[in-house]
């Protein structure tokens, strides 16, 4: 691995940041700067926290940290997700496929998390 372009789950945070990103221009001018704002941030997070973890791997415990956060971030962004299904119904449908992938990639994150608490030493 020569690049955290090279995982998985940073390609697809980044792909469902795009999406989410899109998505949340839909909303109403009024929630554009609420919900809408938050969702970017959270959904934004998840990417940046692999990068900046990635960025930090030399150190076990920095690298398992991003890791966290950007688990956290997904799991902030499905609770967005979640209320603004219910907010707007006429949306429903775009945020519970992102809700599943979402869903993915968050067992994506905890497996790797897994894996580098376990096998830390490999990324040297």
């Amino acid at each position: 691995m020569k690049s955290y372009k090279d995982l998985d789950i940073y390609n697809l945070s980044l792909a469902l940041f795009y999406k989410t990103h899109t998505i949340s221009l839909k909303l109403p001018q009024y929630e554009l700067h609420e919900l809408g704002s938050q969702i970017r941030r959270s959904s934004d997070s998840v990417a940046t926290n692999i990068v900046e973890g990635y960025g930090r791997k030399r150190y076990k415990q920095d690298f398992i940290k991003f890791l966290t956060y950007s688990h956290a971030s997904n799991l902030d962004t499905l609770c967005h997700l979640e209320k603004l299904q219910f907010l707007y119904p006429d949306l429903s449908d775009e945020f519970e496929v992102l809700k599943n992938e979402y869903d993915i990639l968050g067992a994506k994150l905890f497996s790797f998390l897994r894996y580098v608490e376990n096998n830390w030493n490999k990324f040297e």
